[in-house]
């Protein structure tokens, strides 16, 4: 739900990118970081373990133009892969305007996109939200590694439904930006309609 500030004339949308753990969420919005300008930009916070992995999120405020006379801001946020922080990933739901599931393209990771896209929809219950009811895409990112899942695949396990959906290399900024304003536009044309 975004965050109306009447007095700064400032409107704060929260998306927030899900996925199985080591699938390149945090990859995302680091390159999203080292592209946008030093002034569209907010500092970006970043937990991660001994393991480099995101515990908690990432933080990335990103100015995108007005609507209707308002500034507005997103937060991109990443969740944790690793089932074990459940409570994080649907805490950081919380307030979500829009969700980029991150899916990893590679056969042996076929199994975890199936269940953190369960677990997705079990953390959105308690905020009476469905996926249908908000922005949503996804990203099939590494796409360049040597063992991978068929686009069609893919698409038939992940998004029967049909949403927008990219093809990326994370680490190579491939489809990142792409991912972004597909979201990003999803978000402020629900923004405008309300």
């Amino acid at each position: 739900m975004s965050l109306i500030n009447y007095s700064s004339r400032e409107i704060n949308c929260k998306i927030v990118y899900y996925g199985p753990g080591l699938c390149g969420k945090t990859t995302n919005i680091q390159y999203v970081y080292n592209k946008v300008a030093p002034e569209t930009k907010g500092k970006l916070i970043t937990l991660a373990t001994e393991m480099d992995r995101t515990l908690f999120f990432d933080f990335l405020p990103l100015e995108l133009g007005t609507v209707k006379g308002f500034k507005t801001r997103f937060h991109l946020y990443t969740v944790p892969g690793q089932v074990y922080y459940d409570a994080s990933r649907r805490l950081i739901l919380r307030g979500v305007d829009g969700i980029v599931f991150v899916a990893d393209s590679q056969t042996s990771r076929y199994d975890a996109n199936i269940e953190s896209l369960y677990n997705l929809h079990e953390n959105l219950e308690p905020y009476k939200l469905k996926l249908e009811e908000i922005p949503y895409v996804i990203q099939y990112n590494k796409r360049d590694m040597p063992d991978i899942i068929s686009i069609e695949d893919l698409e038939q396990e992940l998004n029967p439904q049909g949403y927008p959906y990219f093809e990326a290399v994370a680490i190579k900024g491939e489809g990142v930006f792409d991912t972004l304003k597909c979201i990003a536009k999803g978000v402020l044309q629900k923004l405008s309609s309300n």
